[in-house]
């Protein structure tokens, strides 16, 4: 990190991820192309839960190169006459894994606690009906570098 005066701890960079709500995926294909895309996900104990359709880029690109970033951005605000901008942000790096079995479920699970808390009973039940039609996955966190202007 450039601007050290910048950083925020490790403990805030995780408040920061884990109450973001949303976040940014970027991945690299075997050939060296860059994509990123936005979603959904939930932080639990330096983990990152998401999930996906069973086919497509993100999937393909994720067996092509399980090394991802994952980008969230909380409370911003433009300074016009100082030509600048508060920010807090919180850049991850890890290793993505296919979750299956109980793992699966307890992805959703928590993505249902953090979007649908008041929906637990029917979070489960549509979990149920859906699980065979969803690919989840688990950043393993390797890294998490925070910064922020106030």
């Amino acid at each position: 990190m450039r601007r050290d005066d910048r950083a925020i701890s490790s403990e805030a960079a995780s408040r920061l991820l884990a109450a973001a709500e949303y976040g940014v995926l970027s991945m690299t294909s075997a050939a060296g192309v860059p994509h990123g895309i936005p979603l959904n996900f939930a932080f639990v104990n330096n983990r990152i839960y998401f999930h996906c359709a069973p086919a497509g880029k993100k999937v393909d690109l994720l067996a092509s190169n399980p090394q991802v970033s994952f980008c969230v951005v909380g409370r911003t605000q433009v300074l016009p006459e100082q030509f600048g901008t508060r920010y807090e942000s919180v850049i991850a790096t890890g290793q993505v894994e296919e979750l299956f079995a109980e793992e699966k479920e307890n992805g959703l699970v928590l993505l249902i606690k953090k979007y649908s808390p008041a929906h637990q009973d029917e979070g489960r039940e549509y979990i149920r009906k859906l699980i065979a039609k969803t690919k989840v996955f688990r950043i393993n966190v390797a890294s998490i570098t925070g910064k922020a202007r106030k």
